[in-house]
C-alpha cells in the first residue's frame, strides 16, 4: 500500500500562515532586544553609574566603595547591566509586536476594552520602579550602612560586591513594578468575570495578609522596604475597588439608558399608541 501525503488544506493553512508570522515577529523582538543590548553593552558603565547612585548617598562622602571578590564579576555585571536595561529599551518594541500578533483576533470591543490596561502596564511599572529607585532603595541603604562601627572591639565595614549589589537593585526595582501592576490584574480578572467586587470587599482582610505576606518575599529581608511595598499595594487594591465600583455604576447608567431608548415606540403619520 502506497502513502500519500496530501497537499495542506484550507483548514490548516491558517494555521500555518499564524506560526509564520508568529516566527517573524519574535525575531523582531529578538532583533529589537540585540540592537539594544549593543548599545547598552556600549553604555554600561554609564547605566551601572545610574544604578549605583542611591548606594553612593547613602555612603558618607567620599566613603563608599564597591569591590568584586572574583576576576571576571566585574565583566559579568557589565553584562546583566547592559542585558537589564535593553530589556526595557526595547520593551515598547515587543509589546507592539505581541500586540499586533494578537489585535486582529479581537473584536472592536474588545481591543477598546484592553487599549487602557496595555497603556497603564508600563505606566503602573515605571510608578513602581521610580518608587523603589528614588525612594526605598536610598531608605533602606542607609538603615544598612546606619550598622558600620565598632561589635565586640572590631571594626565593621560595609563593603558591598558589584553583582551582589546588581541583583539587590534589580530584585528592588522588579519588584516594586511588577507589584505596582496589581490594580491591572484585579480590573482584567473583574473584566472577565473570574472576580467581582463583591468577593473581593469580602476578602479584603485576607488580601491584606497575603500583601505583606508577598511584600515580604519580594524584598530584602527588612522592615524599611517591606512596608514601603505593601503600603502602596494597599492603596492600589482600594483604588482597584473604586475603579470597579465606577465600572459598575457606568455600566448600569448605560443599561438604563439603552432600555428607556428601547421603550419608546415612534408614531408615524398619526397612527399608533405610545408604548
Amino acid at each position: 500500500m502506497v502513502f500519500k501525503v496530501n497537499e495542506i488544506d484550507d483548514t490548516q493553512a491558517p494555521l500555518l500562515d499564524h506560526l509564520i508570522e508568529l516566527r517573524a515577529r519574535l525575531m523582531r523582538c529578538v532583533l529589537a532586544l540585540g540592537l539594544a543590548f549593543a548599545v547598552c553593552l556600549y553604555f554600561a558603565d554609564d547605566i551601572f553609574g545610574i544604578l549605583v547612585h542611591p548606594l553612593a548617598v547613602a555612603f558618607p562622602p567620599g566613603q563608599g566603595k564597591l569591590i568584586y571578590t572574583k576576576l571576571y564579576e566585574a565583566f559579568f555585571v557589565e553584562v546583566k547591566v547592559a542585558l537589564f536595561a535593553a530589556f526595557f529599551l526595547s520593551f515598547p518594541v515587543i509589546a507592539n509586536q505581541l500586540w499586533a500578533f494578537v489585535a486582529p483576533g479581537l473584536y472592536a470591543k474588545e481591543k477598546k476594552a484592553f487599549l487602557p490596561f496595555l497603556v497603564a502596564t508600563p505606566i503602573l511599572f515605571a510608578m513602581g520602579a521610580s518608587l523603589a529607585y528614588f525612594v526605598v532603595m536610598p531608605t533602606a541603604f542607609k538603615w544598612f550602612i546606619g550598622f558600620e562601627g565598632k561589635a565586640g572591639g572590631l571594626q565593621q565595614e560595609a563593603l558591598p560586591a558589584m553583582g551582589d549589589y546588581l541583583d539587590l537593585v534589580m530584585q528592588f526595582i522588579l519588584a516594586f513594578g511588577v507589584s505596582f501592576l496589581l490594580p491591572v490584574l484585579l480590573l482584567l480578572l473583574n473584566r472577565a468575570g473570574i472576580v467581582s467586587r463583591q468577593q473581593l470587599l469580602a476578602m479584603r482582610r485576607y488580601a491584606i495578609v497575603v500583601i505583606f505576606i508577598i511584600a515580604a518575599v519580594l524584598t530584602p529581608p527588612d522592615v524599611v522596604s517591606q512596608l514601603l511595598l505593601a503600603t502602596p499595594l494597599i492603596l492600589l487594591f482600594e483604588g482597584s475597588l473604586l475603579l470597579m465600583w465606577i465600572g459598575e455604576k457606568r455600566e448600569a447608567r448605560q443599561k438604563t439608558a439603552e432600555g428607556e431608548g428601547q421603550a419608546v415606540v415612534p408614531v408615524e403619520n398619526g397612527e399608533g399608541d405610545a408604548a
